[in-house]
């Protein structure tokens, strides 16, 4: 299991490093194109778009800051994946999409010193993104997802014990 996650991790990784070096040699800096429209209404656009920051462009030119903490975040969930302290599959596949984003954005600080950015969706005034962050937040929020299931459910077992244990 270990190894399939990470190697859908992997093509995750090269599909967004794609996209990006796609948009990056054929696009101007603030280009848009429509690709979804209704009318005159845009829903989905191509925008291409360099932060310098986190998520929304928050900690803006802390480059550096944020290399050394992805690094150990993304080196932490390596440690985790590869030791095997994490065996339940799903947990294994939330991290990996946390990996393969993390990654992706780490590979753009480091060699372009921003992470390109393109996926713009017009209908809902949203920051632009890209693929490494739709595969980061998929994980975080699948891993949320499933460490709160398991947590109700320990709970419930273990009142279900006191229950029990009462009678």
């Amino acid at each position: 299991m270990l190894f399939i996650t990470l190697a859908v991790a992997a093509v995750l990784l090269v599909i967004d490093q794609i996209t990006k070096i796609v948009i990056d040699t054929n696009m101007q800096l603030h280009d848009s194109i429509p690709i979804i429209a209704f009318g005159d209404t845009q829903v989905l656009n191509i925008t291409y778009e360099r932060n310098t920051g986190a998520a929304f462009s928050i900690l803006e030119g802390k480059q550096i800051f944020l290399i050394i903490i992805t690094s150990l975040i993304m080196l932490g969930i390596i440690y985790l994946m590869v030791s095997k302290r994490v065996k339940k599959p799903q947990y294994l596949w939330c991290m990996a999409l946390i990996l393969s984003g993390g990654i992706g954005n780490l590979i753009d600080r480091i060699v372009r010193g921003f992470v390109v950015d393109f996926i713009d969706f017009k209908i809902i005034n949203f920051a632009v993104f890209n693929v490494a962050d739709i595969c980061a937040v998929v994980g975080a929020i699948g891993l949320f997802i499933f460490v709160m299931i398991d947590e109700i459910k320990d709970a419930k077992k273990e009142k279900e014990k006191k229950n029990e244990q009462a009678e």
